[in-house]
């Protein structure tokens, strides 16, 4: 008999979300952003596919000395919603906390916005662009 069954296998990733199957837009400024933490990230990419509104992306511009680069958020579409911080810390390595808004516009000098009004209406995933 193995050491994990069905019940325990449900109880363990019971908490993790579904993958979206469509992304969703920004509606409002969150009280709390995603931040990787780089020097824990793996670059797994395990939260990527997890995020509602698709902010999550591979970080190539990292530190050369990586051989897999890490993750980045892309801050200003965060909507603080916490999926990518439950995901990784499940199914990766705790590089993904949140912190205050306020608390990272001071720190790296940036203006995160109500909205995001670039962004194009949401598609199903996994349909091709053309």
């Amino acid at each position: 008999m193995g050491a994990y069954n069905d019940r325990k296998l449900k109880a363990l990733f019971a908490d993790i979300p579904e993958i979206p199957e469509k992304l969703s837009r920004k509606k409002k400024r969150p009280k709390q952003l995603a931040q990787v933490v780089e020097p824990n990230c793996t670059g797994c990419e395990v939260c990527i596919p997890f995020c509602p509104v698709d902010c999550i992306e591979t970080d190539e511009d990292s530190s050369p000395e990586r051989t897999i680069p890490p993750v980045r958020i892309r801050y200003d579409e965060c909507i603080g919603c916490v999926i990518c911080v439950r995901v990784c810390e499940k199914l990766a390595w705790d590089a993904i906390v949140m912190r205050p808004t306020e608390e990272l516009e001071g720190e790296l000098g940036i203006e995160i916005h109500d909205s995001w009004p670039a962004q194009e209406p949401s598609e199903p995933r996994g349909e091709a662009h053309d």
